[in-house]
């Protein structure tokens, strides 16, 4: 069945990647891990300029969330099956932001910020690992009032998926609530995210207070050690973590939970019913790899356009690694014209 309009909605921090290639000494002088993410401190800002100022710099619109929205809209092809809410500037990137999102086929409602830039995600490449250093600026200052608009809460009426990455939690815990619930009281389906490290470890209760509402969780293998540590579980095996995470209690009006870890190159595991299945994921040789900035949501944009379509489980892994696959061999989140997926 093709995907209906407005099928699935995502809401996030829209970001504009500045990415580049750079090498150990500019991790260190920022002091800044590979394979992490942050937000910026005082100490990043001038870095911002010296990656723009880099001749292999790349401007790709992104955000964990509008990303995973942008693939599942690619895989689905049909335009207007997807929609997005986030905040950002009136300025050169916002008006960027609003061009790309057109493009993609994604109906956007963005909420647009006087007074503060459109936010940007500094991507740092090293042999293909990336590091991300957000600074959100607009995407912060994302309100309630703003999805409660009739015109946009229409798209959370019309919606029967929703899905949230983790990050959003430091902006609008209020919004997320919202739309949980609505999502519990209509037999609607919510996804979220853990998304980083530092979600899991420092919006620990804002985290716990949604998890209840959350169908499906998504995450990679470190942010399911952390969030496994905080509680105290005592385990760092992934299979065991899922399992745990998918057994967490859940709302009213929750049937079950499904947790879905990926783990880079090693299989996905997926735990649900009290069951856990692993799926290997579809290898690259090394040379083909170009970075793995947006792997992660781009596996769950697969994901997705299966699952809106009510196929199995195994469907919706399959076309996460496909198109998780078919992202890192590109610069950041970005696709070819159109997905050979079948």
């Amino acid at each position: 069945m093709a995907a209906s309009e407005g099928v699935l909605l995502g809401m996030g921090n829209p970001l504009l990647d500045i990415s580049a290639v750079v090498d150990d000494a500019f991790l260190s002088k920022y002091d800044i891990k590979l394979n992490n993410a942050i937000l910026a401190e005082e100490k990043h800002l001038p870095m911002y300029d010296e990656l723009a100022s880099k001749s292999n710099v790349e401007y790709i619109a992104g955000g964990a969330t509008q990303n995973s929205i942008r693939v599942a809209q690619w895989m689905l092809q049909t335009p207007g099956a997807t929609s997005y809410m986030g905040c950002i500037g009136k300025d050169k990137f916002g008006e960027e932001m609003k061009k790309n999102a057109q493009a993609a086929g994604v109906t956007a409602h963005y909420y647009e910020d006087e007074t503060a830039p459109t936010g940007t995600c500094a991507v740092c490449v090293v042999g293909g690992e990336r590091s991300l250093i957000a600074n959100l600026s607009a995407a912060n200052c994302y309100k309630s009032e703003h999805l409660k608009r009739p015109e946009n809460w229409a798209l959370v009426e019309k919606a029967k998926y929703i899905y949230i990455a983790g990050f959003f939690l430091t902006v609008s815990p209020e919004s997320i609530q919202l739309v949980a619930e609505h999502a519990a009281a209509h037999s609607k389906v919510f996804l979220m995210n853990l998304s980083a490290p530092f979600i899991c470890e420092f919006f620990r209760d804002a985290q716990e207070k949604v998890l209840p509402y959350v169908d499906y969780i998504f995450g990679n293998e470190t942010e399911a050690k952390i969030f496994a540590k905080v509680r105290g579980w005592e385990t760092e095996n992934i299979e065991e973590i899922a399992l745990k995470i998918s057994q967490l209690p859940l709302a009213s009006g929750k049937q079950k939970r499904i947790a879905v870890i990926t783990q880079g190159a090693d299989p996905v595991v997926v735990a649900e019913d009290g069951k856990v299945k692993t799926f290997p994921v579809i290898l690259l040789p090394k040379e083909k790899l170009v970075d793995t900035n947006g792997a992660g949501d781009a596996f769950v944009g697969g994901f997705l356009s299966q699952l809106v379509q009510g196929k199995s489980i195994e469907d919706c892994v399959k076309a996460g690694c496909y198109a998780a696959n078919v992202i890192i061999q590109r610069s950041g989140c970005t696709y070819p014209e159109k997905p050979d997926f079948n």
